[in-house]
């Protein structure tokens, strides 16, 4: 991930770039046990996004990957014109998420997400993972299109 934007050191930034990239990595792979492994294990880690809502809980938010992975769309996703916000113990990702989504027609259409993710140290994992993601789609035709495709 490219960052326009430093607000502290660069090893911290670093650091907390890992378990980002590992996010869009696993995302785009469908790799459901790496994206649970980056998630906290925390009852109160939130997604918040167009396909699930407000989710609380790396259960419930595995789950909605899961139906993602499984169904009849293939999305695939980059994330750019990060902010990136980072100390030693904390990480915030602000940017944009641009990619492809297939309809329900078989053909691909453009996915652009507004989204932020929030990554916190947890000493008893002895990782960062992350506790908050937020994702919104501006246009409606584009976010129905896209929960349509998702859910078959």
């Amino acid at each position: 991930m490219a960052s326009p934007c430093r607000r502290t050191g660069p090893t911290a930034v670093r650091r907390a770039r890992a378990p980002a990239d590992r996010v869009y990595h696993a995302f785009n792979r469908r790799d459901l046990a790496v994206l649970r492994q980056v998630w906290s294990a925390d009852p109160l880690a939130q997604l918040n996004n167009p396909l699930g809502g407000l989710l609380r809980g790396g259960d419930a938010i595995a789950e909605l990957y899961a139906r993602v992975f499984d169904g009849p769309a293939r999305v695939m996703v980059t994330f750019g014109d990060i902010v990136e916000y980072a100390d030693d113990t904390h990480a915030v990702f602000a940017g944009r998420e641009t990619g492809t989504f297939t309809g329900r027609d078989g053909a691909e259409l453009p996915l652009a997400i507004r989204t932020s993710r929030y990554f916190r140290y947890d000493p008893a994992a002895g990782r960062r993972a992350m506790l908050h993601h937020h994702g919104s789609i501006d246009d409606p035709v584009a976010l129905r299109a896209y929960q349509d495709a998702v859910a078959g």
